[in-house]
C-alpha cells in the first residue's frame, strides 16, 4: 500500500500566503482552500496513492506546550481570513472521502510521525507531503518526504537527504537540538549556529556522544564553554525537536482509503463558494449540486416534461416573451413549456427580428450573426452573463450551469440537451431580482444591454490594416533587433541571451561591476525599473532596453497583428464587456487598449490602422475625464472653478499648490501638479509620487498634503467613499455599477491599504468607464438614425473612433463630439479633442 500523508496546516499556510486574497460576492474568503486543493490534487497525481491522511493540529495546547511555556510562544495567530477557511478545507476533505486526523495533545507532525512508522514497520510505501523541515527526521528506506517550496518539490529520500545534510536524517533531531528554531522558539546551544551544529552532527553523530567526548576534543575553548554551558538546553531542545511515532490514532492502514465522495454536497459548497474551476478539476458538474439538495425530496424536484417541435413562421408571430439560445447556427427557443428548435436561417432571421422579447446568454454573438446575414436583433431584454457580472464583476465564468448552482437555480440536467434553455426563465428572473435589490436595474438596461449590440458591431466591422506596412515596419524591427543585440555582444564580449533575466543579470552586475538593485532567490532583478535607473552607467543599459523595446513590439504587435487580419483585410477584435472589475472594456485577439504609443516607435503602429478608400477616421479623446469626474463627484469649488474657467487644470493645480499666480508657474511645477491630480485619483502616496517626479519623499509629502488643503473637497470625498467601503464592502460608481473589495476585510495592513486605493478610485475610473459606454451608445444610435456613411469602430481607454465616408467627415465629427460632450450634465463641462486622418496615426498627429 502506498499512503500520502499531508501536513494540512504547513500546506494550507503556504496556499494562503501563495495567493492573492480572493473571496466570494458574500465577502468569504476563499483563496487558501483553492491553493490547498490545487496542491492536493496535484500531489495525489504525482504519487497516486492508495490511502491518503491529512493532520491538523488542534487549537488545544500539546505535551510540549504542557511541558515548556515557551515552546512556540513566539507564533503569530492566524489571521482571520485563514482563520475562516481552515473548517472548510476540512469540510471539503471530509466530502471527498478523504481521512482528516486530529489528536488530542498532539501537533499535526505526531499524527505524520505515527503514520510513516505504521507503514515502515508494515513494509508499506509513506510519502508525507509538507512544507516544513522538521519532517525531514522521519525519512527511511519507507518513507520519502515531499517539500514543497515556492519553485518545485523536492522529493527527500535517505540518498538525497545525505547528499543536502552530510548525516542520515534521524539526525535531523540532534542538529536542531544545538543550533534551535526560532520558528518552534526551541532555543538550542546558545551561541551555536547551523554551520558549527552541523560540522559536530557529522563528527560527533548525536549530541549524546558529543556531551560524552567534547571535554577531551580538539573543538576550541569557546565552542566547549558554549556546550557546557547549554547542556539542559541541548536536551529539552532536542525533546522538543522529536517527532513522537506513537500517537493515539487509528492504526488501520486501510482505514485511510478514500471513501466515495459526496459530490451533491461538494457542488453546493464549493458553489456557494464561487470555486467553479475548482469544481472542474474535481469532475463535479456545479448546476448538479443544485438538484440534489438534501431538503429537495426527488418527487419534489421541478420537472419539465417538455416536447420540442420544429420552429415555424406561425409561431414566431405569436410569440410575446421567451428565452432563447443560438449554438453554433441552431436556435431553440422556449415559450411556456414549449420548446422549438431551428436550423433554417430565414426562420432565424425572422425570429431575431419579430417583435417577442427576448432573454438568452451571450447575445453579442447572436447580433454578430445577424448583422453578417444582413437583418438585426431586435427586443433584447435580458441576457443572463451581463446580469452576473453586475452582480459579481469577480467572478470568472458567467455561464448558465455555474450562474445557476451560484443562485441556486434547478439546473434542467434531467432535461438533456434542453438544461440550459430550460434553466434560463428561473436564472432570469432570479438574477433580475438580485439585479433590482441592488439598484441596477437601469444600469443593466440603459447601458450594458444597449451596449452589446453596439460592440457586437465595432467586432463586425472591424478595422483595416495595412499590411504591406506591418511587414515593413517588422523588417525594420528585425534589423534594429540584430543592430542592437550586437552592439550588446561588442560592449560584452561574448554572446548571450539577452533575454533572459539570469543570464542578462550576469553580465550586468557580476561581469561589468554595475551596482545591484535587486536581488531575489533566483538571481539580480533586471526589470525595467531597475534598468531605467542603470541608464547613465553604461551604454549597454540604453541598449538592452531598446532591444526589449523592438522585441517585444515585432513580437507582439507585429507578427500578433499580421496573424489576426481576416480575409477581409481587417481587423476583428474582441470587446469583452464582462472581463473587468471596473465596467471597463477590454480587447482581446488582439489587445487594443495595450497597442503602445508613450514611444514615438510605439506609437508608429498607429500608422497601420487605416480607412478604407474614399473613407477618414475621425478620432475623439476625452481630456483628463477621470479628473472632470472627480471634479464632479466631490464638488470641489477650486477644482471646478478651474475646469469652467477652461484653464489648463494641471497650470491650476500648481498655482494653487505653490501658492504663486499662474504666470509664474514653471514646466516643473506644472509636471508635479499633474503627478499629483492624477496620483491622488489612485491613492498614491508620497514615496510613489517621489519616484515618479524625482524628487525627496518629504517634499512630495508636503506637495500632496497641500494639495489636499487646497483642495478640502477632494480629500473629504475619498475619505467618506473609503469609510463606506469599509461599512458597505463595496463601492458604486454614478451609475450604480458595484465594485466589492474583500481586501478592505484583511488583517493585512498591506491588502487593506491596497483596498482603499481600489475604494477610491473605483467610483471615479468606474464613472468615466459608465460615460464612455453611454457615450458609445449615443453616438451609435445618432449614425444609425441619421442614415450617415459612417460606423464606429473602436474604443481605446478614453478615445473613440470612427470610420465614415470623407464626404461627411466633418458631420460625423460634429456628431461625434457633440454626443461625448453632452453624455450627462456635469458640474464641469467634459473636453473632447477631435481629429481626422486617413490613419489612426494621422488623427491623433
Amino acid at each position: 500500500m502506498k499512503l500520502l500523508a499531508i501536513d494540512g496546516n504547513s500546506i494550507l499556510n503556504r496556499a494562503f500566503y501563495g495567493i492573492k486574497l480572493l473571496s466570494n460576492k458574500k465577502g468569504q474568503f476563499t483563496n487558501a482552500i483553492f491553493g490547498f486543493m490545487n496542491i492536493y490534487l496535484r500531489n495525489v497525481g504525482d504519487v497516486k496513492p492508495d490511502a491518503v491522511a491529512v493532520a491538523f493540529d488542534l487549537r488545544s495546547p500539546t505535551f510540549r506546550h504542557k511541558a515548556v511555556a515557551t515552546y512556540k510562544a513566539n507564533r503569530k495567530g492566524m489571521p482571520p481570513e485563514l482563520a475562516e477557511q481552515l473548517p472548510r478545507v476540512k469540510e471539503l476533505l471530509t466530502l471527498m472521502g478523504v481521512k482528516v486526523v486530529e489528536c488530542e495533545g498532539y501537533e499535526a507532525d505526531d499524527v505524520l510521525g505515527t503514520l510513516s512508522k505504521l507503514c515502515s514497520d508494515s513494509g508499506n510505501e509513506c510519502y508525507v507531503l509538507t512544507g516544513d523541515r522538521d519532517s525531514l527526521q522521519l525519512i527511511d528506506d519507507k518513507v520519502t518526504v515531499i517539500l514543497a517550496t515556492n519553485k518545485e518539490n523536492i522529493y527527500y529520500t535517505p540518498q538525497r537527504f545525505t547528499e543536502d545534510y552530510g548525516f542520515e536524517p534521524i539526525k535531523l533531531i540532534d542538529l536542531k537540538a544545538l543550533m534551535g528554531d526560532s520558528s518552534d522558539n526551541i532555543s538550542g546551544v546558545a551561541g551555536i549556529g547551523e554551520k558549527t551544529a552541523s560540522a559536530l552532527i557529522k563528527e560527533y553523530g548525536s549530541i549524546e556522544n558529543l556531551y560524552e567526548n567534547y571535554e577531551d576534543s580538539t573543538l576550541t575553548k569557546g565552542v566547549k564553554a558554549k556546550l557546557a554551558a547549554g547542556v539542559e538546553a541541548a536536551k529539552e531542545s532536542k525533546w522538543l525537536a522529536t517527532i513522537v511515532r506513537s500517537a493515539p490514532i487509528d492504526t488501520d492502514l486501510e482505514s485511510y482509503k478514500p471513501t466515495a465522495p459526496d459530490n451533491g454536497a461538494i457542488g453546493r459548497m464549493l458553489s456557494e463558494l464561487e470555486m467553479f474551476k475548482l469544481l472542474d478539476k474535481l469532475g463535479i458538474s456545479a448546476a448538479d449540486s443544485t438538484n440534489s439538495a438534501p431538503e429537495v425530496k426527488a418527487e419534489e424536484a421541478p420537472v419539465i416534461n417538455a416536447e420540442v417541435g420544429e420552429l415555424t413562421a406561425d409561431i414566431i408571430g405569436k410569440l410575446t416573451e421567451c428565452e432563447y439560445l443560438f449554438r453554433d447556427g441552431k436556435l431553440s427557443l422556449r415559450d411556456g413549456d414549449n420548446v422549438y428548435t431551428t436550423e433554417n436561417e430565414e426562420l432565424i432571421k425572422a425570429f431575431f427580428a419579430s417583435d417577442c422579447g427576448k432573454s438568452t446568454d451571450d447575445a453579442k454573438a447572436h447580433y454578430r450573426w445577424a448583422m453578417a446575414h444582413d437583418s438585426e436583433l431586435k427586443k433584447l431584454k435580458n441576457d443572463a452573463a451581463i446580469c452576473g457580472y453586475l452582480l459579481n464583476t469577480s467572478a470568472s465564468d458567467y455561464a448558465v450551469d455555474k450562474l445557476c448552482a451560484e443562485y441556486g437555480v434547478h439546473y434542467y440536467s434531467e432535461n438533456g440537451d434542453l438544461a440550459e434553455l430550460l434553466s434560463l426563465r428561473g436564472l432570469i428572473s432570479k438574477l433580475r431580482t438580485e439585479i433590482e435589490s441592488e439598484g441596477m436595474t437601469e444600469l443593466l438596461e440603459t447601458v450594458e444591454l444597449p451596449l452589446t449590440e453596439v460592440l457586437a458591431s465595432m467586432e463586425d466591422t472591424g478595422v483595416l490594416i495595412d499590411k504591406k506596412g506591418v511587414e515593413d515596419f517588422g523588417v525594420y524591427l528585425s534589423e534594429m533587433i540584430e543592430e542592437t543585440q550586437q552592439m550588446i555582444y561588442d560592449e560584452v564580449g561574448h554572446e548571450f541571451n539577452i533575454s533572459s533575466p539570469k543570464q542578462l543579470g550576469t553580465v550586468l552586475f557580476e561581469e561589468m561591476g554595475l551596482p545591484a538593485k535587486k536581488k531575489t532567490k533566483s538571481g539580480y532583478s533586471t526589470n525595467a525599473e531597475v534598468l531605467e535607473e542603470l541608464r547613465s552607467y553604461a551604454p549597454i543599459v540604453d541598449n538592452v532596453l531598446k532591444y526589449r523595446q523592438y522585441t517585444k513590439l515585432n513580437s507582439t504587435y507585429v507578427v500578433g497583428l499580421l496573424d489576426k487580419i481576416a480575409p477581409d483585410g481587417r481587423i476583428h477584435t474582441w470587446f469583452r464587456q464582462t472581463e473587468t472589475r471596473t465596467g471597463r472594456i477590454s480587447s482581446t485577439e488582439p489587445n487594443m487598449q495595450n497597442i503602445p504609443v508613450r514611444t514615438e516607435l510605439g506609437a508608429q503602429m498607429r500608422k497601420f490602422f487605416t480607412a478604407d478608400e474614399g473613407k477618414t477616421l475621425i478620432d475623439a479623446d476625452y481630456s483628463q475625464i477621470e479628473l472632470r469626474v472627480m471634479a464632479h463627484l466631490c464638488g470641489d469649488e477650486n477644482m471646478t472653478e478651474a475646469f469652467t474657467s477652461g484653464e489648463d487644470i494641471h497650470t491650476s493645480t500648481a498655482a494653487q499648490v505653490f501658492d504663486m499666480p499662474i504666470f509664474m508657474v514653471t514646466p516643473e511645477m506644472r509636471s508635479a501638479a499633474k503627478a499629483v491630480n492624477f496620483g491622488i485619483i489612485y491613492g498614491i502616496g508620497a514615496f510613489s509620487l517621489a519616484k515618479d517626479i524625482g524628487t525627496s519623499v518629504a517634499k512630495a509629502k508636503k506637495y500632496i498634503a497641500d494639495y489636499l488643503a487646497k483642495y478640502p473637497k477632494v480629500n473629504e470625498f475619498m475619505e467618506t467613499t473609503v469609510d463606506n467601503a469599509f461599512k458597505d464592502g463595496y463601492v458604486t460608481t454614478m451609475f450604480g455599477r458595484k465594485r466589492r473589495i474583500p481586501e478592505l476585510s484583511s488583517s493585512n495592513k498591506m491588502l487593506q491599504a491596497a483596498g482603499k486605493r481600489i475604494a477610491m478610485n473605483t467610483p471615479v475610473q468606474g464613472t468615466a468607464a459608465d460615460l464612455i459606454k453611454i457615450a458609445m451608445i449615443n453616438v451609435y444610435n445618432r449614425l444609425k438614425a441619421e442614415k450617415l456613411g459612417a460606423k464606429l469602430i473602436l474604443q481605446v481607454h478614453d478615445e473613440l473612433i470612427i470610420e465614415c465616408d470623407t464626404a461627411c467627415a466633418d458631420k460625423c465629427a460634429e456628431l461625434l463630439k457633440e454626443e461625448m460632450q453632452g453624455v450627462y450634465d456635469m458640474r464641469v463641462p467634459l473636453a473632447v479633442d477631435v481629429h481626422t486622418g486617413h490613419s489612426w496615426y494621422d488623427a491623433k498627429s
